[in-house]
């Protein structure tokens, strides 16, 4: 099996990483979808990136959903709050032979899009990679330095073994500056990095604290263990053994912010329904009682009405 065309669909922080892996790639042909005016804007002022040495806007082909139908595979890296409005872009590029990569983290985003293919077609995935996307001078740029070796972790739902799609998809990477890593058990560390994203992402969001505060104040620990806790038994409810997420303190700059409160601080909306609001639903499905998750899931939510100015009174 070998991969001759690719399409990226959102070329946000994650997208935008595989864009500037893979449109130089030789005997590739690649393209990001966009249609309507994102797909003018896109043609227009291109994808702008900061890999740590210059700034400067990628051009690559623009299709739409239609042109792009029946590429060999399909990169999902829109955002959470996008994933509804995206499966109808998804069902048209995606024909039988496509293999989609769901790049969201989360555990529930190959189950939306299973709705609109043949869920066979999909490749259980998760990301590690230190991207940015914030407006300087601005302007929309994505930052990650490209050099920090880490990338898309990919495996099979259901079975150990690497199959020929994913040897396929390291073969397709080799020698970009995407990484890819097989992983034995993908549920397993879908849901570790789900557990990492709500126990250090969601405190420090609501509290608006560097990552360094978990280590300095037992108040700020406590949350984030009782938010593992929840995490941990929602998931033994399922079947899964959800493994305790490691970061040290010095595994991150102490004034390390995450995505959750990178979003707030450009006054975005977050996607705490990704990680708090499934969390809740799956929990209610397994009879689990999970009030930090749902004292976290609406604190957030007040916060970006907060900064759409709902509170604004005069």
């Amino acid at each position: 099996m070998k991969i001759r065309s690719a399409a990226v669909l959102g070329a946000g922080a994650v997208g935008a990483y595989f864009v500037y892996g893979l449109m130089g790639k030789k005997d590739l042909d690649f393209c990001v979808v966009a249609d309507g005016d994102r797909k003018l804007r896109l043609e227009r002022e291109g994808i702008i990136v900061d890999d740590g040495k210059e700034v400067r806007a990628l051009r690559p082909q623009i299709r739409t959903p239609q042109e792009a139908r029946g590429v060999d595979l399909l990169l999902v890296a829109v955002k959470y709050t996008a994933l509804e409005a995206a499966l109808e872009d998804i069902r048209q590029i995606a024909a039988p032979g496509t293999i989609v990569l769901s790049l969201l983290n989360g555990i529930d985003s190959e189950e939306k899009i299973g709705k609109v293919i043949d869920p066979s077609q999909i490749v259980y995935s998760l990301m590690r990679v230190s991207s940015e996307r914030r407006i300087r001078d601005g302007r929309d740029v994505v930052s990650f330095n490209p050099d920090l070796g880490w990338g898309v972790y990919l495996g099979e739902k259901g079975t150990r073994v690497k199959s020929d799609r994913i040897a396929a998809i390291e073969d397709l990477l080799a020698g970009t500056t995407c990484g890819a890593f097989f992983v034995e058990d993908i549920i397993q560390d879908q849901w570790a990095k789900y557990a990492s994203n709500i126990c250090y992402n969601l405190p420090q969001a609501v509290l608006d604290l560097p990552f360094g505060a978990y280590f300095d104040s037992e108040h700020v620990a406590f949350l984030r263990e009782r938010l593992f806790d929840e995490v941990r038994r929602v998931g033994a409810a399922m079947g899964i053994e959800v493994l305790k997420p490691s970061l040290a303190w010095d595994s991150c700059a102490k004034t390390a912010r995450f995505s959750t409160l990178q979003d707030l601080d450009a006054g975005r909306h977050t996607e705490i329904d990704m990680f708090a609001g499934v969390l809740m639903e799956k929990a209610k499905s397994v009879g689990i009682s999970v009030p930090f998750t749902e004292y976290t899931y609406h604190a957030i939510k007040a916060i970006e009405e907060k900064n759409d100015g709902r509170f604004a009174y005069k």
